[in-house]
C-alpha cells in the first residue's frame, strides 16, 4: 500500500487538551493551498507511477476550509499518480462545520470516508472538553453523514473532568444507536504545555484517575465488541471491512508521503528506510513549500526493529517470537524472562509463536513495547 497524508493546520480555536500543530487564523487558507500545490508539484517524482490506496486529510480541522480547495488538490494528485474508484479518501471534520451543503460537496469532491470529532453526545462533557459543538450538532451530523458516505468514523473521548461511568456508558450507547462503521476511543491524556495540563498542574481542574479511565476503556471494549465491532488497534474499532486503511498501513510500516507543515513521511528507498518531516512552522512553509523538510533520517537496523515492535503490538496481529529472537540485543534468556513476566501480568498472549496484547494489555501497550525493545 501507498498512502498520502495532508496536514491542514487551521482551527477555529485550540481545544484545551490539544498539542497538534495548528493556527487559529483562517485568513491564511488560500495562501496555504497555493503553497500545498507547490509542495505537491515538487514531489511529483515520488508520486509518479504510484497507485494511491489511501489519502487522509488531518489537522487541524480540514472541514473548516472551503471544499473547493480539497477537490482542487485531489485533482492535482490525480494528475501525478493513480487514483482508483477504490482509493480511501478520509477527511477529519468537526460537527459545527458540517451542514447539509458541505456534506454533499465533500462527497461530490471524492471524499468517501468521514472522520467526525464527536468526542461526546452530552453537552456537559462537551463543555468540559472545550468543544464548540453541542450534543444536538453531533447527533444531526452523524445521522446526515451516514446517509451520504459509505464509511463514517466517530471519535469519542473518555476521562473528561467530572465524567462518571454512567455518562460514559451513555456516550457509547448513543454511538451504538447510530452504528457508524468505525469508532475511535481515546483516553484523555495530559499533553505537556497544553491549557489543560497547566490547569491540572495548578489544581484548577481534576481529571478522573487512571483506574477510572481504565474502567471506561474496558467498558468501551465490552460494549463495542459485543455489538460486532472488531478491536483492531489500541484505540480503534471497526465493522467488517471498515478499518482505516491509512492508519493501519502506517502501523504496518507501509510507505506514505506527507504534505503540509509538521507532516511526516516514510519511504523505502535505495538508501534504505527513510523518515522525514516538514517543519512545524506555517511562515516557513508558506515561504518555501518545496523545501519545507527540516528532519530526515535513514533508519538503522535497531531503529527498524524497535519500530516494528512498537507499532505491531498496537494492532491485533502482534508479532512473532521468531522476529523478537532474531532482532533482540537482550539475549534469549532475558527475552524469554520478560515474555514470561508479561504473560504472568496478563498483558500478552503467546500462542503458535505469535505475541499479541490481551484486552488488558491494550491499556499498557507502550509499557509492553518498552519491555521488548532492543537495548
Amino acid at each position: 500500500m501507498f498512502s498520502l497524508y495532508v496536514h491542514i493546520p487551521f482551527c477555529r480555536e485550540r481545544c484545551p487538551y490539544c498539542d497538534f500543530f495548528l493556527i487559529t487564523r483562517p485568513g491564511f487558507v488560500e495562501r496555504f493551498f497555493e503553497a500545498l500545490a507547490v509542495e505537491t508539484a515538487s514531489k511529483a517524482s515520488l508520486l509518479e507511477g504510484r497507485t494511491i490506496d489511501a489519502i487522509h486529510f488531518g489537522g487541524g480541522t480540514p472541514s473548516l476550509v472551503p471544499v473547493s480547495f480539497i477537490s482542487g488538490w485531489l485533482e492535482q494528485v490525480a494528475g501525478l499518480a493513480g487514483l482508483s474508484a477504490d482509493t480511501e479518501i478520509t477527511l477529519e471534520a468537526n460537527p459545527e462545520d458540517l451542514d447539509t451543503a458541505t456534506l454533499d460537496a465533500l462527497r461530490a469532491a471524492g471524499v468517501n470516508r468521514l472522520s467526525i470529532g464527536v468526542q461526546s453526545f452530552t453537552d456537559r462533557k462537551l463543555r468540559a472538553l472545550g468543544r464548540a459543538h453541542t450534543a444536538a450538532d453531533a447527533e444531526r451530523t452523524v445521522s446526515e453523514a451516514l446517509e451520504r458516505f459509505p464509511s463514517v468514523s466517530i471519535d469519542l473521548i473518555c476521562g473528561a473532568e467530572g465524567e462518571s461511568a454512567r455518562e460514559w456508558e451513555g456516550d457509547l450507547r448513543a454511538a451504538l444507536r447510530f452504528r457508524p462503521q468505525h469508532v475511535s476511543v481515546y483516553m484523555l491524556t495530559l499533553e505537556e504545555k497544553t491549557r489543560l495540563w497547566r490547569d491540572v498542574s495548578k489544581g484548577l481542574r481534576e481529571l478522573p484517575g487512571e483506574g477510572q479511565q481504565a474502567s471506561m476503556y474496558r467498558q468501551a471494549m465490552m460494549m463495542l465488541c459485543g455489538a460486532g465491532y472488531r478491536h483492531y488497534e489500541v484505540s480503534n474499532y471497526a465493522l467488517e471491512g471498515h478499518h482505516s486503511r491509512y492508519n493501519l498501513s502506517s502501523w504496518k510500516r507501509e510507505p506514505y508521503l506527507g504534505f503540509g507543515p509538521s507532516a511526516h513521511s516514510f519511504l523505502q528507498t535505495a538508501e534504505g528506510e527513510v523518515r522525514f518531516s516538514n517543519a512545524s512552522n506555517l511562515h516557513r512553509y508558506l515561504t518555501d513549500p518545496a523545501n519545507a523538510t527540516d528532519f530526515r533520517e535513514v533508519l538503522t537496523a535497531g531503529q527498524r526493529f524497535d519500530e516494528e515492535v512498537f507499532l505491531s503490538l498496537r494492532i491485533r496481529k502482534g508479532l512473532t517470537v521468531e522476529f523478537l529472537r532474531k532482532g533482540h540485543t537482550l539475549g534469549l534468556q532475558r527475552l524469554d524472562d520478560r515474555l514470561a513476566r508479561l504473560q504472568a501480568e496478563g498483558w500478552i498472549a503467546v500462542e503458535g509463536g505469535q505475541v499479541t496484547l490481551t484486552d488488558d494489555g491494550f491499556l499498557f501497550a507502550d509499557l509492553v513495547a518498552g519491555e521488548l525493545l532492543s537495548e
